[in-house]
C-alpha cells in the first residue's frame, strides 16, 4: 500500500501528501468541535491548517528552485503532520550554495509574513496580540504569526533543519566540509536531545522532531564521511564484476531463475552487445505480481540510463545512481559491459578496505 497521495505537478515537482497527514485534519476538527460544537469552527480549523501547509509548501518551493538555479533537481516534496520534506537528488556542493538553498525556505515565509502584515495595516485588521491563540482570532493575523514562528523554528541550528544547513554552510567556508557536517550534527543531535526533554513534559510534537532531527543529522554525517572515504577510487574497483545478464526477449521467468539461483537482485539487458537498460528487483516484483512470468523483459526494463565509465571516479557513480532513482547502473568501458555499480557493493569495498588498513595498523 502506498502510504502518501499526489496532490499535483507544479513547476515540475510532483507534491504529495503523507497518510500520517489526516491524522492531524482529525485532531484539528476533533479539537475544535471539543471546544465550541460548531460545524462551522470546525470548518474553519482545518481551511487554517490547510493554509499553514500551503506556507509550508511555498517553503519547500524556496528551497527546490533555488536549487534549480545550482543544477540540482528536487525529486518530490511530501506533506507530514510535522512539516514538508523537499528530496533534493543531491545538496550542492559549495557551501555558498548551501547557503543560499537553506535561506531561501525561511525567506519565503518572511515574504508571506510581510504581504500579510502590509495587508492587515492597510486595512486596519491588525489586533494586539493577545487577543489571539491557536484556534481563535483573526484569519490571516494567526496565519502572519504562524510564518514568523516557522521563520524562527527552522533557523534554529539544528541540524538538518535549514538553520543547521545555514551552520554547516559557515562552517564548511573555514574548514573540512567533512569536519563541518561533524560539528553542525553533533549540535542538532544536542538540540535534539533537548527537544526531546522538554517533549516529555508535555509537548508530544516536540519527540517527533527530537526523531526526525536525531536521524536525520545521523544519516547526512554518514553520508558525508562516505562520500569523503570514496574520493579518488575508481569505479573499476568497486564495481560487481562476476554477474548475470538479460535479453529483452527473455521473460520474467527467466529473471526468477536468475533471482533464486545466486545473491544478485538487479540484471543488465544486452541486445547486439550494447547495454538497453536494467531490469530492478522491485521492478520485477511488481510485473510479476500483475501479469506473472509470461511477459517480456523489454516491457519493464528501465532505458535511457546515465553513463559510468569503470575509469570513472566512485563519487560520480553514486551521485548518478541517487540522481537517476535505480539502485543499479551499468559500467562500461569503450563500449563494453564490464560490471554493474551499486550502493551496496560500494558500501562493501569501503568495509572491506577499513577492514584491512585496520590490519595493518595492528599488525
Amino acid at each position: 500500500m502506498k502510504w502518501q497521495w499526489k496532490l499535483g505537478n507544479f513547476a515540475g515537482i510532483d507534491v504529495y501528501v503523507h497518510a500520517t497527514f489526516l491524522l492531524l485534519i482529525g485532531w484539528v476538527g476533533y479539537s475544535h468541535w471539543l471546544e465550541n460544537q460548531l460545524w462551522s469552527e470546525v470548518l474553519s480549523g482545518i481551511l487554517f491548517i490547510i493554509a499553514l501547509f500551503a506556507c509550508v509548501v511555498l517553503h519547500e518551493y524556496g528551497h527546490a528552485l533555488t536549487a534549480r538555479k545550482y543544477g540540482i533537481k528536487t525529486r518530490d516534496i511530501t506533506l507530514y503532520p510535522i512539516g514538508g520534506v523537499a528530496r533534493l537528488e543531491r545538496m550542492p556542493e559549495k557551501p555558498v550554495e548551501e547557503l543560499w538553498v537553506a535561506l531561501m525556505g525561511p525567506a519565503v515565509n518572511v515574504l508571506i509574513a510581510a504581504a500579510l502584515f502590509t495587508y492587515l495595516y492597510l486595512t486596519r485588521s491588525l489586533v494586539p496580540l493577545s487577543e489571539l491563540t491557536i484556534a481563535s482570532g483573526s484569519f490571516l493575523e494567526r496565519l502572519m504569526t504562524v510564518n514568523i514562528s516557522l521563520v524562527l523554528f527552522n533557523l534554529i541550528p539544528a541540524f538538518p533543519m535549514d538553520g543547521g544547513r545555514v551552520l554547516r554552510a559557515f562552517l564548511a567556508m573555514r574548514m573540512d566540509y567533512v569536519r563541518a557536517t561533524q560539528i553542525a550534527a553533533t549540535i542538532g543531535q544536542g538540540m535534539a536531545l533537548l527537544f526531546g526533554l522538554v517533549g516529555l513534559f508535555g509537548n508530544a510534537s516536540l519527540l517527533f522532531i527530537a526523531f526526525f532531527i536525531w536521524i536525520g543529522a545521523s544519516q547526512e554525517a554518514g553520508m558525508t564521511q562516505m562520500k569523503s572515504a570514496i574520493s579518488g577510487i575508481p569505479v573499476g574497483r568497486a564495481m560487481l564484476t562476476d554477474y548475470k545478464s538479460l535479453s529483452p526477449r527473455d521473460t520474467l521467468a527467466r529473471m526468477s531463475q536468475l533471482i533464486l539461483s545466486g545473491s544478485q537482485h538487479d540484471f543488465p539487458v544486452i541486445d547486439n552487445e550494447r547495454v538497453v537498460g536494467i531490469v530492478t528487483r522491485d521492478d520485477f516484483i511488481m510485473a510479476l505480481t500483475r501479469h506473472g512470468e509470461s511477459i517480456a523483459i523489454s516491457t519493464i526494463m528501465k532505458k535511457d540510463l546515465p553513463e559510468v565509465d569503470s575509469y570513472e571516479m566512485v563519487e560520480n557513480a553514486l551521485m548518478r545512481i541517487q540522481e537517476s532513482g535505480v539502485p543499479a547502473l551499468p559500467v562500461t568501458h569503450a563500449g563494453q559491459l564490464v560490471g554493474i555499480v551499486t550502493a551496496e557493493n560500494i558500501t562493501e569495498y569501503l568495509m572491506i578496505r577499513s577492514a584491512l588498513k585496520r590490519a595493518v595498523l595492528t599488525s
